[in-house]
């Protein structure tokens, strides 16, 4: 039996069981019920192919390509450690790696350039400083080696713990946190350097 993303990690679910597990089961064995795993994560998947690939049409495909992935090997999946959110999120890691293989350059550059997936406001101003913030974040992150701004979109725009983000990369829960420190402690440096500027 083939599963789409290999080993499912031997990490362990945080809390005492994985919440998505109900679902999971119910998806075994009965395909239609996956529309709930798929709601409940499709902004998450997309918000973290965004932020990687810095192009709406290229985080739609690979959103589209892990949920299909997903879909195909949830019969495999087994409660054996590693979360189901980790277990699609390191689909989706594989999908964007491709994703960027085939397109044959780093898209890190592109991050500055293209509009935030954001919740409307009401306040016009608040939007536009939160979207000031936003690109200047962007910039921030495309000057991140990988490693690093993976750990930090999966941490903190996708709210996975250190164990799941270890699950996703291939790398131990220690190794997780050392690049989180590093990550923020470089993008501290690099927004204190650039400090505020005007909109582009």
């Amino acid at each position: 039996m083939t599963d789409p993303v290999g080993r499912a990690g031997a990490s362990r679910p945080r809390g005492p069981g994985d919440p998505d597990l109900v679902d999971v089961r119910a998806s075994q064995t009965d395909r239609a019920a996956f529309g709930t795993l798929y709601r409940r994560y499709l902004e998450r998947v997309y918000g973290y192919a965004f932020y990687l690939l810095g192009d709406h049409h290229d985080a739609e495909d690979a959103t589209e390509r892990t949920f299909v992935a997903a879909l195909a090997g949830i019969g495999a999946f087994r409660d054996e450690g590693a979360s189901f959110r980790s277990w699609l999120f390191r689909i989706a890691h594989n999908q964007v790696a491709n994703a960027l293989r085939s397109r044959g350059r780093r898209s890190a550059a592109s991050l500055e350039v293209v509009a935030e997936p954001m919740s409307g406001s009401a306040d016009p101003a608040a939007a536009v400083t939160a979207a000031d913030e936003a690109r200047e974040l962007r910039r921030a992150l495309a000057m991140l080696s990988d490693d690093r701004r993976q750990v930090i979109v999966l941490r903190f725009v996708d709210g996975l713990s250190a164990r799941e983000i270890g699950v996703v990369l291939g790398r131990s829960e220690g190794a997780v946190r050392v690049l989180q420190h590093r990550a923020l402690r470089e993008l501290a440096a690099t927004l204190d350097h650039e400090g505020p500027r005007s909109a582009v």
